[in-house]
């Protein structure tokens, strides 16, 4: 599976179309051995333990972890991190009550299925507030407009020090991020044990890499209605018990937040990858004890590669405009709605594959070429659906179907016609 650029090395290249189908081709054939050789004996392991009959919001718990996997692999992630992805729910978590595996008995038995690495990973990942650390501790620092200003002044930061050899530590982004987290990592609360634990400023970098997979593979209306977040901010502020699952199946109103997260996980990275080669550069050691500096730091291609924000009032109007959309009857209606909704959201894939329909029952082929692609791209490198009344796999096949036959320039005009299509070249 092709990897990304190093982070110091700006910007990350663009995989082409075929490249992203490529990675993605794995698992929408459910050919598991080629992603990893142990991936069809752990998730056998993992349903050995009933977690396919476990309630989880998505559906069932094996269909998250899996979902979180895929999620992690195609963007790139080292095969300790997939693991953990894999497995993060082993010892139950600040969002999961539900332990797969005894912390105080198994963490050995773990350890010799997934690794050691991955495991203790994952032992981080359960025993540590992440809700609490994350949303409380670390997001609350940083309005969406400072976010935005740091991400642009890292970005020069990262350009001087590899052209010029500057390094300032006391630039105003640096400054704060090594206030909240600092190089030598932050101390936390055991969640069960009130114990300290010692988070390093990676593998905290690790749990928002990992948040957004988590959140982007599960998040629809209901945990909206559940949580109060009218408003988009997704701040978990209101507490209704009584919504019906599993909602309407509209998208959910998750990305501002998520994207909020990726941005501070890019300026994060940035800030390691500063720290680590300005060390160097004054002669010290290649590595340090303690700061899990082994640990790859990836950026995924999201939100335009974890740069950019989404406004939540934005991604309201995308998200209503989309669903007005596809309940319309008139199609030149609904192209002036999805059009809008793309413009309004430029990071989910559904509304430009819709479009595309749109525009191949007007025999508008090139428009329609346009827009699959774009669907499909961004799909592929999210590995999971928006719109997650169909899944990732189906959005995506239906979405080659719409690209073949964009450019063979031809669309059926019947229902058989419809339904008849599905060979995928």
């Amino acid at each position: 599976m092709p990897t990304y650029t190093h982070l110091f090395s700006s910007p990350p290249p663009t995989r082409d179309f075929s490249a992203l189908l490529s990675a993605a081709r794995p698992f929408l054939r459910g050919e598991l051995q080629t992603v990893d050789p142990d991936l069809p004996s752990l998730t056998s392991i993992l349903c050995a333990t009933g977690v396919g009959e476990c309630y989880h919001r998505k559906g069932n718990v094996i269909s998250h972890l899996f979902g979180v996997y895929r999620i992690l692999k195609i963007w790139c992630a080292p095969d300790s991190v997939a693991r953990c992805g894999l497995f993060h729910s082993s010892y139950s978590n600040s969002y999961a009550p539900l332990a797969i595996f005894d912390a105080g008995t198994s963490r050995d038995y773990v350890k010799s299925i997934i690794g050691e690495e991955a495991e203790r990973l994952v032992y981080l990942f359960c025993v540590v507030h992440r809700h609490r650390l994350i949303f409380h501790d670390l997001l609350v620092h940083y309005t969406d407009s400072e976010l935005v200003e740091h991400l642009s002044a890292s970005e020069t930061s990262v350009k001087e020090a590899k052209e010029k050899g500057v390094f300032d530590s006391s630039e105003p982004w640096r400054k704060k991020l090594q206030g909240i987290i600092p190089a030598e990592g932050i101390k936390v609360e055991h969640i069960k044990t009130g114990e300290d634990v010692i988070i390093s400023r990676r593998v905290m970098a690790l749990f928002l890499f990992m948040t957004v997979a988590d959140f982007s593979d599960q998040f629809v209306d209901y945990e909206d209605k559940l949580f109060g977040n009218e408003d988009g901010r997704l701040e978990f502020l209101g507490d209704n018990s009584t919504a019906f699952w599993p909602g309407t199946g509209k998208p959910g109103l998750w990305m501002n937040q998520m994207s909020r997260i990726a941005a501070l996980y890019s300026l994060l990275a940035r800030e390691e990858e500063m720290y680590i080669e300005e060390r160097k550069q004054k002669g010290g050691e290649d590595k340090e004890d303690g700061r899990d500096e082994e640990i790859e730091l990836v950026l995924p291609p999201v939100f335009d590669y974890c740069t950019k924000l989404v406004d939540p009032n934005d991604q309201i109007t995308a998200r209503d405009l989309y669903w007005d959309a596809i309940f319309i009857k008139e199609w030149e209606k609904a192209e002036k709605l999805l059009v809008e909704s793309c413009a309004k959201n430029p990071f989910v894939g559904e509304p430009h594959l819709v479009l595309a329909q749109v525009y191949l029952n007007g025999k508008r082929y090139e428009e329609a070429e346009r827009e699959a692609e774009i669907g499909l791209r961004l799909l592929l490198e999210w590995g999971t659906s928006w719109d997650k009344r169909m899944t990732w796999e189906g959005w995506i096949s239906w979405g080659r179907v719409m690209l073949g036959k964009a450019k063979e320039r031809d669309w059926p005009t019947s229902a058989w016609g419809i339904t008849n299509l599905g060979l995928v070249k």
